[in-house]
């Protein structure tokens, strides 16, 4: 196979399926044995583009009010959803969560795609929200993590204090939605095979290998595990 294996991986860096995901995936790559013919990239995807921050927000109240429950069921959700992360290496901490639109995000995440430096902004981002509990939408927190992935100073200034990539990011949501994707993670083998959600590594395995066999590439996506568990769309996690 003369071209590498393209992965694109529609997900919000405010959604925690996502990052489980990209765990497992990334699990899944290093038991298929070929990852130097992988090519991963970011694709752009907000599950709340109109949501607005305030000091006052608290994740537990949020979800409660947003799906009409308790605040014990949401602490409930938010503890097993922090199992789910632990069970792939990852440590969640919801208590400290900072709320917050992720566009900037995915705006900075676009001029790191520009310098092959997608993947490594997009774990200090996770990381960031699910673990540190930063403010994701911050300049200066951007700004930092922008320079620790490698980022130009100038460059990460100049896309910060603009729009610029905003276009950007609205394609990638409107070809999301013109293939027909209802949540995310949601990825795409080599414009070929589609996997929704956050699947079991032997899942993401199976399909490496399948991609990686068959060796023609077409435009035509079937999507192999489509599911609502392991996930999240705009009405929320699975």
């Amino acid at each position: 196979m003369e071209n590498k294996l393209k992965i694109q991986i529609w997900s919000d860096i405010m959604c925690p399926f996502c990052y489980i995901g990209k765990r497992r995936l990334e699990n899944a790559i290093t038991q298929f044995g070929h990852q130097d013919a992988i090519e991963i990239e970011w694709k752009s995807f907000q599950l709340d583009p109109n949501f607005i921050a305030s000091e006052d927000d608290n994740l537990t109240e949020h979800l409660a009010e947003k799906y009409r429950k308790d605040r014990d069921w949401a602490t409930e959700m938010l503890e097993n959803m922090t199992q789910n992360a632990a069970n792939s290496g990852l440590e969640f901490h919801f208590e400290k969560s900072v709320m917050a639109n992720s566009l900037n995000g995915h705006r900075l995440l676009h001029l790191a795609k520009q310098h092959q430096l997608g993947s490594e902004l997009k774990e200090l981002l996770f990381k960031a929200y699910f673990t540190d509990g930063k403010d994701v939408n911050d300049k200066e927190t951007l700004k930092n993590l922008g320079i620790e992935a490698g980022l130009d100073t100038n460059k990460i200034d100049e896309v910060i204090n603009s729009n610029s990539f905003t276009k950007e990011v609205e394609e990638d949501m409107l070809m999301a939605q013109k293939i027909g994707v209802q949540g995310v993670p949601f990825f795409v083998f080599d414009n070929k095979y589609a996997i929704s959600g956050a699947q079991h590594v032997e899942t993401f395995v199976k399909t490496l290998e399948k991609v990686w066999e068959e060796g023609q590439f077409d435009s035509k996506i079937t999507i192999l595990n489509a599911t609502s568990a392991d996930s999240c769309g705009i009405d929320g996690c699975n």
